[in-house]
């Protein structure tokens, strides 16, 4: 025990600051943040550096200080009270199937269909070729659907042109699977270079027969669900798990676009085989009743999460006081069977009789008192013998009178 407690203060002592490690300043606004996490994630990925181990440990030191900055909640956690506020364990990591080799995919493949949430990075080659802008974009008009088929760590690029009247409106870009394929929604910005840059992605959850994944931009905040915290906290407390449902719940950095082209991309992100999908872009002008039902679950759902806190103290309470209880009464019950069981042996020690154990038939009761029989009565139990001869007597008499009037009636 104490070993492992030295193994993870050593640990924590050895990590770097997550603004120095993205080289930005404490103030530095979310865009220069991700600006950062950009080129170092491209500078240190995998794909890049094959032969070059500590590439690999720097690229997930850069992913690690990214989702601690990135999350404003986790920043202001981390600003606050540095690594000990952070729930470390929740600090899920990003692998690239590019890297993993065949065995290693295999086994995260079965793990996913298990229903463990694996969390895949983008294929540099796609990242790189897009901040050069050397991809290849289609047109996505609005009200229209485009259906595709993507090659696995592949991504085909879609261009969205709106007006001024949508973009004020709002605009949602959505991508669905009916063959339930592994993908990403992934937005670019314009790049200085003319190039394009991550900017939000988006993986595909199962919802109902299909898996889907979308982008809103409707001029308010419009949540995500990250599945990986919710399976983190099934994994460390099934009881309590439902408290942390909600949790995963995660704000999207971007909630409106301005009118011009925007880009759009879907990632293949199955582990073997190519996906399938239909994406397509709609204006909320023609949705307004269903633009306002969002919002308004948007709201319920953030009250809910805020209730659930402290709503999640006070079941801990309660089923700790239950387990006390619990426990008590269990005491409770032991104590008065065995008070009870004391109380009948005290009972029975009132008798003159011995307790003793004697084979059966030997004329003495189970209970201990002597109750011998005597000779009259030893001699009442062989009575019905000898009723039973005086008997036998009469009726020989009565047969010998008997046949000596039958035969006296004969004479006659």
């Amino acid at each position: 025990m104490a070993g492992s407690n030295i193994e993870g203060t050593s640990a924590q002592a050895l990590r770097r600051d997550p603004y120095e490690v993205l080289s930005v300043s404490r103030d530095s606004s979310d865009q220069e943040i991700k600006t950062a996490y950009r080129k170092l994630a491209l500078k240190y990925h995998p794909d890049k550096n094959a032969n070059n181990p500590e590439a690999s440990d720097l690229f997930k030191e850069v992913a690690y200080s990214y989702s601690i900055l990135s999350d404003p909640e986790k920043r202001r956690q981390y600003d606050n009270s540095g690594f000990e506020a952070l729930d470390t364990e929740g600090m899920d990591m990003e692998i690239d199937l590019s890297n993993l080799g065949t065995v290693n995919t295999v086994f995260a493949a079965l793990f996913s269909k298990l229903g463990v949430p694996i969390k895949t990075t983008i294929s540099a080659n796609v990242l790189e070729e897009a901040l050069n802008g050397t991809v290849t974009v289609r047109p996505l008009p609005i009200g229209t659907s485009v259906s595709g088929k993507v090659e696995k760590q592949c991504a085909h690029f879609f261009g969205v042109t709106i007006s001024d009247e949508q973009a004020e409106s709002g605009i949602v870009v959505r991508a669905t699977s009916a063959a339930q394929s592994k993908f990403k929604l992934l937005y670019f910005e314009q790049d200085l270079n003319a190039g394009y840059g991550l900017a939000l992605q988006e993986d595909s959850e199962k919802t109902g027969k299909v898996t889907s994944a979308g982008m809103y931009f409707l001029h308010f905040q419009v949540y995500r669900m990250d599945s990986t915290v919710n399976a983190l906290a099934m994994a460390k407390d099934p009881e309590a798990a439902f408290f942390k449902r909600l949790e995963g719940l995660q704000p999207c950095e971007v909630s409106q676009l301005k009118a011009g082209t925007h880009i759009f991309a879907v990632y293949g992100d199955n582990f073997f085989k190519p996906a399938t999908y239909m994406i397509e872009a709609l204006c909320a002008k023609t949705y307004e009743d269903t633009t306002t039902k969002l919002k308004d679950i948007e709201a319920q759902i953030l009250r809910k999460r805020s209730e659930l806190r402290q709503f999640e103290t006070e079941y801990r309470k309660a089923l700790a006081r239950f387990q006390e209880v619990t426990n008590r009464y269990t005491q409770e019950k032991q104590s008065v069977d065995e008070m009870l069981k004391h109380r009948d042996s005290i009972h029975s020690s009132f008798t003159v009789a011995r307790t003793v154990a004697f084979p059966t038939g030997s004329g003495y009761f189970s209970n201990g008192s002597s109750s011998k029989f005597t000779s009259e009565d030893n001699k009442s139990e062989a009575s019905p013998g000898d009723e039973g001869s005086s008997d036998s007597k009469d009726k020989s008499s009565k047969k010998k009178w008997f046949n000596l009037n039958l035969k006296g009636s004969d004479k006659k």
